[in-house]
């Protein structure tokens, strides 16, 4: 059921030494590219990495991305700043379809992590040139992913206090 799916998706830091399979990516990526996205323009871009020597550049760069040490797979989403609605809505679209991505890795018994690039330049420009990304391509987030080795917890995370109804 997709709300339990919702419910028990976690951050996953540690990988099993199991390579994922391909099938199993392009899902991931299709489930990505059914996100919503403003005007339909669809402005995401996805550099799928499994080459460790552009994970291990990419580990330098990125402070928190340590559990790229085990993982198999690491797909960095970009947006297309040509194809977005208007000015920074490329924001929105690309984190949709991270969220599709990440909810797809939990359905299908794999474990990702999100980690974030945009709107930090000292982690931009470098993966860009890491990944020689197009000048239209920003860098939005990065996803490890690969099988879990840790189970976590699911926490009770539904706060009324949060909730307004009609006004604050």
């Amino acid at each position: 059921m997709m709300l339990n799916t919702i419910f028990e998706r976690r951050s996953v830091r540690k990988y099993l030494e199991k390579p994922v399979e391909d099938d199993k990516l392009h899902t991931l990526l299709r489930a990505a590219m059914y996100a919503p996205s403003a005007h339909d323009r669809r402005p995401w871009h996805f550099v799928v990495v499994r080459d460790r020597a552009v994970i291990e550049q990419f580990m330098q760069v990125h402070p928190y991305s340590k559990m790229l040490a085990q993982a198999p797979v690491l797909i960095v989403v970009c947006g297309d700043t040509s194809r977005e609605a208007a000015p920074g809505y490329y924001l929105e679209d690309c984190g949709a379809a991270t969220q599709n991505m990440l909810l797809a890795a939990c359905e299908l018994g794999l474990g990702a992590c999100w980690l974030g690039i945009t709107p930090v330049r000292e982690r931009m420009e470098p993966v860009k040139q890491l990944l020689g990304l197009p000048e239209h391509i920003e860098p939005f987030c990065g996803v490890a992913v690969g099988y879990p080795d840790e189970a976590r917890q699911v926490p009770e995370r539904f706060e009324e206090s949060r909730v307004h109804q009609n006004r604050w």
